[in-house]
């Protein structure tokens, strides 16, 4: 056997020492410290980027896990609420109380998870108007990293309008998104040490179908964790066909429909649909039922979950609580793995079913505390409350669900 094969381990390890010690350490001066050439030394620096030791230019090193941030790419709007005093009426005039606050999918998770006291970062557009200062303002007090957003002159920043029910439940929005239309695949390609850095990159679809392409085939070449969230029925569109990379979807059950292109009644439609979604390259796919709870797969069968039954105030913001929740679950039970010296599955893109159970209870605890508030990210959130829910305890899982079965 080749000496330089056995010591080229030993070389690699001697030499991302010497980084560890000085990050600003050039090429030249690592080649004449090992006494190798440059192309050596060029070689297992590659190396080592492609293993997520390194993060690219200024040989960034990588936080331990535990301080890593979740990135969080899509939509930041403002949000009207209009809610009806009395049952709607189509075609007249319905009397309503009216109120405004900070929404966008992305946006929604990324400050459920700063309120967990998780780090996170935001990547998204906003407009040079009010409403995008006030934005940026709002992120920055509740935590959030928005250093790497676009400030577009010239444009308005997003919104959307939900219209309600007299019982808090949604009737019709209308969304104003245009301008993540800028958010494209050279943008979030030029903030990949940004990405690299992560626990997990979270997107939504508002971003451009060629945008999301981009994000899944990243997280298929660095085996990164990517979770995609979506948003609409009109904007499954922008899901690529090849989902290879993607560790979870979540999406409910209107948007699996549309999805699948037919009605999915039964459970077992449920479960045929999501199996197409793997088929095409996700590990994982959770689909939210509303009030009555939610599927996931897992070790080649179809989980499900009751939601808690609460008084509703609003519903505004219940989905992405529910998505922040198990990001904060798959990322904790992460941490936690590799405090354990275990290999965490979710790096490997594996189903792993118990760590997405306990996630998914976790969610549909923190949605049971936001539709019980007026605001659409709850302000009073507590990470044990979480925290406290273990695969230990099974409390409500066996509930008979309210969504046909067969």
């Amino acid at each position: 056997m080749n000496s330089a094969t056995v010591n080229e381990p030993s070389r690699k390890e001697q030499l991302y020492q010497l980084i560890e010690a000085n990050p600003f350490i050039s090429q030249q001066d690592l080649a004449a410290e090992l006494g190798l050439s440059r192309s050596a030394v060029a070689g297992h620096i590659a190396s080592l980027i492609r293993e997520r030791r390194l993060l690219g230019r200024a040989y960034v090193l990588p936080a331990p896990a535990v301080l890593r941030p979740v990135v969080c790419i899509g939509a930041a709007n403002v949000d009207r609420k209009l809610r009806s005093v009395a049952p709607l009426q189509a075609g007249t005039s319905n009397p309503a109380t009216a109120s405004e606050t900070y929404g966008g999918v992305a946006r929604n998770i990324a400050e459920n998870l700063a309120r967990l006291h998780t780090p996170v970062a935001l990547l998204t557009a906003v407009g040079d108007d009010g409403a995008g200062r006030a934005l940026q303002e709002h992120a920055q007090a509740a935590g959030i990293d928005m250093r790497g957003s676009l400030a577009l002159a010239g444009t308005a920043s997003g919104t959307y309008t939900a219209i309600l029910d007299a019982e808090g439940e949604l009737h019709v929005a209308l969304a104003d998104m245009a301008l993540y239309d800028q958010l494209t695949p050279a943008f979030v390609a030029s903030r990949a040490p940004q990405r690299a850095a992560a626990a997990l990159t979270v997107a939504d679809l508002n971003l451009p179908v060629d945008t999301v392409a981009a994000l899944v085939a990243s997280a298929r070449a660095d085996r990164a964790p990517l979770v995609i969230v979506a948003v609409s029925q009109p904007k499954m569109a922008r899901l690529p066909d090849d989902l290879r990379g993607v560790r979870l979807l979540i999406l409910n059950r209107a948007e699996l429909e549309t999805l699948a292109g037919r009605p999915l009644p039964t459970e077992a439609d449920v479960r045929t649909a999501c199996s197409a979604v793997q088929q095409r390259g996700a590990a994982d796919v959770v689909v939210t039922c509303g009030s009555q709870g939610v599927f996931h797969t897992g070790a080649g069968q179809l989980v499900w979950l009751a939601a808690h039954q609460v008084p509703v105030v609003d519903v505004t913001g219940a989905g992405d609580a529910f998505a922040a929740a198990v990001c904060w679950s798959l990322v904790h039970e992460r941490v936690s793995a590799q405090n354990q010296g275990q290999q965490p599955r979710q790096q490997q893109h594996h189903s792993d079913s118990a760590d997405l159970t306990l996630a998914c209870r976790r969610g549909l605890a923190l949605a049971a505390v936001t539709v019980q508030s007026a605001s659409t990210v709850a302000p009073a959130l507590d990470a044990g409350l979480l925290a406290r829910i273990t695969a230990a305890d099974a409390a409500h899982d066996q509930a008979a669900p309210l969504y046909p079965l067969t």
